[in-house]
């Protein structure tokens, strides 16, 4: 991977960062997966429990990403260290807020579906937590 992100011209200082940034992104998705599919199945079932279903799959994906961004993006591998845990749902809580938000106004105030409603709210917590973890969580 290393020679193929070479070849496009990011330098090798660099390369890490953006390993990371994908792996991240690997993570992300079925961080996304898990908590929209939570999220749908509450919908699925009565559309006024959106928001239970948005906090579930919040800290379910939490836990998740905790953990595969602690062993396979990051790799500090803690063992018995809550502190790691503790940022990550401070680091998320943060962009979940930030997402319970924006999901409020884009449904009840914008009238977006509460479909589409938490996917435009993506493009704006991914990079941001993408940031928070790797510059505060497992720094």
């Amino acid at each position: 991977m290393k020679k193929k992100l070479e070849i496009i011209g990011i330098k090798n200082k660099h390369i890490e960062i953006v390993i990371q940034f994908l792996k991240f992104g690997i993570v992300g998705l079925t961080n996304t997966l898990i908590s929209l599919i939570i999220y749908y199945t509450f919908i699925f079932f009565n559309k006024d429990l959106y928001m239970i279903g948005h906090i579930i799959g919040f800290l379910v994906s939490v836990l998740n990403a905790y953990y595969w961004n602690n062993k396979y993006v990051f790799k500090k591998n803690e063992i018995n260290n809550f502190k790691p845990l503790i940022k990550s749902f401070i680091a998320y809580g943060s962009t979940f807020l930030l997402s319970t938000i924006m999901l409020y106004i884009l449904i009840n105030y914008l009238y977006i579906s509460k479909t589409i409603a938490p996917i435009i709210n993506l493009t704006v917590t991914i990079p941001l937590n993408f940031l928070l973890n790797k510059f505060w969580t497992f720094k």
